[in-house]
């Protein structure tokens, strides 16, 4: 039998809960929790929570990352039971005896609640993965401001046409509201930025594509909606194709169903997602997606003490026959729902069916230009773009993230600069090796 090394965690007469994943759904479970009768154990490689919506405006230097985030130690310094927050990665899980192998060591729990999110979907294709930008951590929007920043400085020093092209043109596949919010972002820079700050390029040379398989963008929102984001975006220059795959991508052009191609070294993927799931979890409650199908109660099918929720949830119910949409509402509504449940079974009572409802759904495409599906009407323009900044700002985390964006988006409105655009680059310290001569 092999022995392994136990994460140090105090024992307790309580039964334990783990919590893996610290985004909307793991993050508000736990602070729902962490006062009941149980110990509370919260695990995520990172040690802060990553406010994602606003993922696309730390990519386009529209805002600093520590402002959407938010330290894990920090939110729970008031709390005084038995609570705790481990930072690890989570390899699997061994729901027969009720264990998970981290990279800390082995975790016990009596209940495991799995809200791990979803992360990029590339459709199995390597070269995708290879040579696109996703933009799912704050480290792959780091990542992506850094090579948009990269690549204009880059272009400055480029003679030939085509090859300055490749470098300050940007495809993006995805209409969905990733891939709509980071277009407009993207056309902004280069219609109050680049101006400024690259005089020597030519920013009407700079092209955004906008590149999505359906008919029409913000599937899953109104007509109304869509239609509005179309207009929005082409005002704003950029090159929408619908009806339009892309079927490759090398690093050097962009290749797409019908033939065509598109010279273009950044490609920015908002075409999909996948759950981030653990091993070990049966493979006949797992579904398409990467999602973890689970009952009513968010139990995972055939397991009693393990739960999903969040993104890499899979739950049928009436009005959802096709599982819910994985957006940040159903994340927090499971949370609260299962946070119900869990209480009910310390107090032995009747649990609860979880039942969605859909509050409604909004992107932004730049400035005065938004749009709002509320469950009764839709609504688009300057209206819905302050109603989107006021549901943003109240959703961050931290009074003081909440100021550092208010005062950002302020200073960006009357200016039309954000003054952000730094390259930052991560090194390790070399150590320094003496060699000796002596014998």
């Amino acid at each position: 039998m092999t022995t392994y090394m136990k994460v140090n965690i105090p024992e307790s007469n309580q039964e334990r809960i783990v919590i893996v994943g610290g985004g909307f759904a793991g993050l508000n479970l736990a602070k729902k929790i962490c006062k009941l009768d149980y110990q509370v154990v919260l695990v995520d490689k990172y040690n802060y929570h990553q406010f994602q919506p606003l993922f696309y405006q730390v990519a386009t230097a529209g805002l600093e990352p520590s402002s959407i985030a938010f330290p894990f130690r920090k939110l729970f310094q008031s709390e005084k039971r038995d609570f705790y927050i481990r930072i690890a990665e989570v390899s699997s899980v061994n729901a027969k005896e009720q264990f998970l192998e981290t990279s800390l060591g082995v975790m016990n729990f009596d209940h495991l609640v799995i809200a791990s999110g979803a992360d990029t979907n590339f459709f199995g294709n390597e070269n995708l993965a290879k040579h696109c930008l996703p933009m799912k951590s704050m480290g792959e929007a780091l990542h992506l401001r850094n090579e948009i920043l990269k690549d204009y400085e880059y272009a400055l020093s480029t003679r030939e046409y085509e090859e300055r092209q490749g470098y300050i043109d940007v495809v993006i596949v995805g209409g969905g509201p990733t891939g709509v919010e980071v277009a407009g972002a993207l056309a902004e820079m280069r219609a109050y930025i680049l101006p400024k700050d690259y005089k020597e390029l030519n920013s009407k040379e700079v092209d955004i594509y906008l590149i999505q398989s359906g008919p029409v963008l913000l599937k899953g929102m109104s007509e109304k909606a869509s239609a509005a984001a179309l207009k929005f975006l082409t005002k704003l220059g950029v090159k929408v194709q619908l009806n339009s795959r892309v079927v490759n991508v090398d690093g050097e052009f962009v290749y797409l169903k019908d033939g065509t191609s598109i010279r273009a070294k950044k490609v920015i993927w908002a075409a999909g997602i996948k759950g981030n799931t653990i091993a070990g979890v049966p493979e006949e409650s797992m579904v398409r997606g990467n999602r973890i199908k689970v009952n009513r109660f968010n139990q995972v099918e055939g397991l009693k003490n393990i739960y999903a929720i969040g993104d890499v949830a899979y739950m049928e119910e009436e009005n959802f026959p096709q599982g819910h949409p994985q957006v940040a509402q159903v994340a927090i509504q499971q949370s609260r729902q299962l946070a119900k449940n869990l209480k009910n079974t310390l107090k032995q009572k009747e649990l609860h069916p979880f039942s969605y409802k859909d509050k409604g759904s909004m992107a932004t495409i730049g400035r005065h230009l938004a749009v709002v599906d509320l469950p009764n009407f839709s609504f688009t323009g300057f209206f819905a773009w302050f109603v989107w900044l006021f549901i943003h700002l109240l959703a961050i985390i931290g009074r003081r993230n909440k100021v550092i964006v208010f005062i950002n988006w302020i200073w960006n409105y009357f200016t039309y600069d954000q003054s952000l655009r730094l390259i930052m680059k991560a090194k390790s310290p070399k150590k320094e090796v003496e060699v000796s001569n002596e014998e």
